[in-house]
C-alpha cells in the first residue's frame, strides 16, 4: 500500500486513507493504514524496534480523506485533548442523492448504535447520544447534491445516518438508503480538511485536499450513463490522491 503523506513533524503525522482501507486492524485481518503506515514509518527512519503511533481518530471503510496519526506519546496526549475539547475543526464533503432545496442548515438528532447490525439508527432523547451536523450546498442538480459538513459531535456513522433521515442518502452508501452500490464499495464521503494545533509549538494548522467531485466517483460507477448528470469540475487546485 503506498502512503501519501500530507504532513508530517516530530510529534503528527497526516495522511491519506482511500475508500476501502481500514483506519485500524479488525478481525477481517484486512490491510489496515496504521499497520502500513507503521511499516512507512520503520523503513524510512530504520527503526530497529517496535514503531509507536497513536490512533487520534477514524474514518469509516468505505470513507476517504484525511486521518491525523501521533508519532510519540507527547504528540497523542496533546492531540487527543484538542479532540476532548473540540478544539479541531474536521470538514468533509458529500455528494448525496436528490437535489437538497435549501442552501444550508442544522441537522440536530438523537443516535444509537446497533452493534448487530453495525450501524446508527436515529432514536430518541434519553438511551440515544445527541449528534450536531451543519451542512451547506455548493452545487446541485436534479438528482444530485455536493455537500460541505462539519459536524459539532463524532458519532458512529453520524453524518451518514443524519442526512439519510433527511431523505438524502450519500451517494453509493446502500447501507443507509441509496438506491444503488459503487462498484468498489465506497460511498461519496471524503473528509477533506483539518486543523489543529501542533504538539509543542501550538502553531495552528490546517491540512486540505481537493473535493472529490461527482465524476470522480461515478467514472467508475456502470449506473453512470443514463443515472447521472456531472457536476463542473471542482476549480479547486488542492491535490485529491
Amino acid at each position: 500500500m503506498k502512503i501519501n503523506v500530507l504532513y508530517e513533524d516530530n510529534h503528527l503525522i497526516a495522511v491519506f486513507k482511500p475508500a476501502g482501507i481500514l483506519t485500524q486492524g479488525d478481525k477481517t485481518g484486512d490491510v489496515n493504514l496504521m499497520d502500513e503506515l507503521k511499516k512507512y514509518l520503520k523503513e524510512k527512519y530504520h527503526k530497529s524496534g517496535n514503531v509507536f503511533l497513536g490512533l487520534l481518530h477514524r474514518l469509516d471503510r468505505p470513507v476517504s480523506g484525511i486521518i491525523l496519526f501521533a508519532k510519540t506519546s507527547k504528540g497523542a496526549s496533546r492531540l487527543s485533548e484538542q479532540f476532548r475539547n473540540h478544539q479541531i475543526e474536521k470538514t468533509y464533503n458529500a455528494i448525496v442523492m436528490g437535489k437538497i432545496k435549501k442552501s444550508g442548515g442544522i441537522l440536530i438528532n438523537y443516535i444509537q448504535k446497533d452493534r448487530n447490525a453495525k450501524r446508527a439508527t436515529i432514536g430518541k432523547k434519553g438511551n440515544s447520544k445527541k449528534a450536531e451536523l451543519f451542512y451547506k450546498v455548493l452545487t446541485s442538480n436534479d438528482k444530485f447534491s455536493l455537500l460541505e459538513i462539519k459536524i459539532k459531535t463524532g458519532r458512529f456513522h453520524q453524518i451518514r445516518a443524519q442526512l439519510s433521515s433527511i431523505g438524502h442518502p450519500i451517494l453509493g452508501d446502500i447501507k443507509y438508503g441509496a438506491p444503488f452500490a459503487l462498484p468498489d464499495k465506497s460511498i461519496a464521503l471524503a473528509a477533506t480538511s483539518i486543523s489543529f494545533q501542533t504538539a509543542t509549538s501550538k502553531e495552528k494548522k490546517e491540512i486540505s485536499v481537493r473535493i472529490p467531485s461527482q465524476r470522480d466517483f461515478m467514472l467508475k460507477s456502470k449506473n453512470s450513463p443514463d443515472r447521472v448528470a456531472s457536476f463542473e469540475e471542482s476549480k479547486n487546485p488542492r491535490n485529491y490522491p
